[in-house]
């Protein structure tokens, strides 16, 4: 891939938001936000759910080639985008083409674990609604600008402006999925960025509280198989 993606078949003007889908309420509720978004003038939407996908990464990839849209947002089924200029931020942002990646949260420099929310500083905010009429604020650092780069950004909603394909060689699950992505932007020599959120924040996230999968250590390691020797966490 050139530094600069070819647009031989991508539509400049589009957005196009992917979401691996497995409950229909929970999705149902995730577009309705969706479809309140502030459009910017000349912009195009599309919803591309991806239903029985196989992996995250499977999903991702399925979804990615059902459009020809230039900016893919991929999020979870169980977010709410409560940024109503959200499209017209994001835009912003990719106009500096050296940006690959936007993600609500994330950390500066992975930590050898190469779990990102063990690093030593995390930048962010996303709202969590895991129990009914219980909201937790899961602020960390703002950037002093409009944003920051980080290292790795986590999987609840990821902007992509290159097509990029998501690793389903490697991880064939629900896990690592997203930070494997921020890695392979900046093989690529593409940046990743967590936007300023002090004033108000982008994205509801409303999880399932559940115990860590067991699946969860086998893609881990598989992650640092593949990774762990271009981190360089800070001490």
């Amino acid at each position: 891939m050139t530094k600069k993606q070819s647009t031989a078949f991508v539509d400049e003007n589009k957005v196009a938001f992917i979401t691996c889908v497995n409950d229909e309420d929970m999705y149902r509720e995730c577009l309705l936000y969706l479809k309140t978004l502030s459009v910017p003038a000349g912009i195009t939407v599309e919803y591309i759910p991806v239903r029985g996908a196989q992996s995250m990464c499977a999903g991702y990839n399925d979804g990615a080639r059902a459009t020809d849209a230039r900016y893919m947002v991929y999020l979870h089924q169980d977010v709410l985008v409560v940024n109503k200029n959200v499209i017209a931020d994001l835009l912003s942002i990719f106009r500096d083409e050296t940006i690959g990646l936007v993600g609500v949260i994330g950390c500066r420099s992975l930590p050898q674990s190469g779990v990102w929310w063990d690093g030593l500083r995390t930048y962010g905010r996303v709202l969590h609604h895991c129990e009914t009429e219980s909201v937790i604020d899961s602020r960390c650092m703002e950037p002093d600008g409009p944003y920051i780069d980080v290292e790795a950004a986590d999987g609840l909603f990821m902007a992509i402006q290159y097509g990029i394909r998501w690793r389903e060689d490697l991880f064939t699950g629900w896990h690592f999925y997203d930070t494997s992505m921020c890695m392979e932007m900046r093989r690529h020599e593409f940046r990743c960025v967590v936007p300023n959120q002090e004033e108000d924040f982008w994205c509801i996230h409303c999880p399932q509280e559940k115990p860590l999968a067991p699946e969860y250590k086998h893609d881990q390691k598989i992650f640092l198989q593949e990774y762990g020797k271009e981190l360089q966490p800070e001490i």
